[in-house]
């Protein structure tokens, strides 16, 4: 352990460090607009569009970093340029103009560096592997204050143009009508793209720069939705790459350049797997969830329809829904928590909670299965799945507007009565549970709910508590005085 902290003391190391730390953070926040902006092929490009940049500097000036620069960032251009062209006024996919410029550009390139390495009178050595792949461990002061100035210019205009970037990132059109140039911001950042590129060139050369530009950006898209947090996401996971990359080259004796590919790498999967919401782990969590509420709703539907106000034996439901008696025993435990049913032994009997909450079931399915026959032209054998996975699926003011569309029919296509709508508060009290507190609500949906409630002695910003919800009534707490409140006003009783 001692020897590994003595090597990364020396200057040569940190002088690799501050290098790569520097393209990382400036990679991972031009990134985040490549990513964004459907770019990263343009990234792809243009890493390799430079090269013919490099040997004509080379021959122009010989061996100089700041000759490199120039003519990388001018080659750059010219390829950015050249597939700007080449989609806008040929009739050629955007893809294949990429490739096209590319690809012509980089070998160019390579010839070119084939004829210095080989021309009459003595060739010059200008190693290609050298620009394909990074030499960060033999970088220059120079490179470091190239690469300095080139990160606070870029890190100064992303600040500056925020508001350019943001809005023709996301809102193209809407930028126009603004008066915000599209075209001016779009080879602006192929300027910044551009420049990220070359100062890489020392860190991971022109092939591997992509990852850097693409992946730190991915992995902080599964973060965030916001572009800030996505622009300071990217920069950290670019700065954690380079970083860790270089450490674990150092330490394995291995090339620099490929191992922060592979670091930045194995952190997107990290975040792919463990993301808060669009995670592998949060996206099976989620699926598992709606699969138990899908089987919880199915449960108080069946109820309602098999045996409304009557006790429905716990072996009917196991025999009808084709689920184990262990898992719908939890399911019953958790919809009774829930205020939704009563256990009395092996029987259950919905609430009038359970009741409201079913007939919706019953009421979105019906519509469903209307609406798939008079409008889709499905016939009725072919509209019970579709409408038994939307009911759990859709909104309340989705089902509310298919009402709407099919003039608030009576029954479904099987000639079954269809539940109407009835006028809802905003938050009824029926979507408490047992034991939750709240308020009486200042407003109510009508004159009759706060003469029925008056009646009750519950005023507005009256606080009281669940103590249980049963087939006919709630009963309420309000402060030592015990209210039942009957299952036609429960229902219709907002609160807050």
């Amino acid at each position: 352990m001692q020897d590994i902290i003595d090597l990364l003391s020396e200057e040569w190391v940190l002088r690799a460090l501050l290098a790569s730390s520097m393209v990382g953070i400036m990679c991972g926040v031009i990134g985040a607009f490549i990513v964004l902006r459907n770019m990263s092929l343009i990234g792809d490009a243009l890493a390799h569009a430079i090269l013919p940049g490099i040997v004509v500097a080379f021959v122009l000036i010989g061996y100089s970093t700041i000759g490199f620069f120039i003519g990388s960032v001018i080659a750059g251009l010219i390829a950015a340029g050249g597939i700007t062209w080449i989609q806008h006024n040929v009739k050629t996919k955007n893809d294949a103009a990429i490739g096209i410029v590319f690809t012509s550009m980089f070998s160019l390139g390579v010839m070119g560096i084939s004829y210095i390495s080989n021309r009459p009178g003595g060739g010059v050595h200008l190693d290609l592997k050298d620009f394909l792949f990074g030499t960060v461990l033999g970088i220059s002061n120079e490179d470091i204050i190239l690469t300095a100035i080139t990160l606070v210019f870029t890190l100064l205009s992303v600040v500056v143009f925020y508001r350019h970037l943001f809005i023709t990132t996301f809102q193209p059109v809407i930028a126009e009508t603004m008066g915000i140039s599209v075209k001016f911001i779009h080879y602006f950042l192929m300027l910044l793209l551009s420049f990220a590129v070359v100062s890489s060139l020392r860190s991971v050369g022109v092939i591997l720069v992509v990852a850097m530009l693409i992946t730190p950006a991915s992995t902080a898209l599964l973060l965030s939705t916001k572009l800030k947090n996505v622009i300071f996401l990217s920069g950290l996971f670019g700065l954690l790459a380079a970083i860790l990359g270089l450490s674990l080259a150092i330490v394995l004796n291995t090339t620099p350049g490929p191992a922060m590919c592979i670091v930045a790498t194995l952190i997107y999967f990290l975040a792919a797997i463990f993301a808060p919401v669009k995670g592998i782990l949060s996206k099976y969590r989620s699926r598992l969830s709606q699969k138990k509420k899908i089987e919880q709703e199915d449960i108080i539907k069946l109820a309602v329809k098999q045996a409304p106000g009557k006790r429905l034996p716990l072996s009917f439901l196991v025999e009808k829904l084709d689920i184990s008696k262990s898992i719908i025993s939890k399911h019953l435990q958790i919809l009774n928590q829930e205020g939704m049913i009563q256990r009395e032994g092996e029987n259950i009997i919905l609430t009038i909670k359970g009741k409201e909450n079913a007939e919706q079931l019953v009421r979105a399915h019906r519509l469903w299965e209307t609406y798939l026959v008079t409008k889709t032209g499905l016939t009725e054998k072919q509209i019970h799945p579709d409408a038994e996975r939307l009911e759990h699926l859709l909104p309340k003011d989705v089902v509310d507007e298919v009402d709407k569309v099919l003039g608030y029919p009576q029954n479904d296509p099987h000639g079954s009565p269809i539940p109407q709508r009835q006028d809802r508060p905003l938050n009824p009290l029926l979507k408490l549970k047992p034991k939750a507190k709240a308020r009486i609500a200042t407003k109510q949906i009508n004159d009759g709910v706060e003469s029925d409630l008056w009646e009750l002695g519950l005023m507005p910003n009256t606080s009281f508590q669940i103590d249980k919800i049963n087939d006919s009534s709630v009963q309420i707490t309000v402060g030592q005085k015990k209210v039942s409140i009957p299952a036609d006003l429960a229902k219709l009783i907002n609160v807050n």
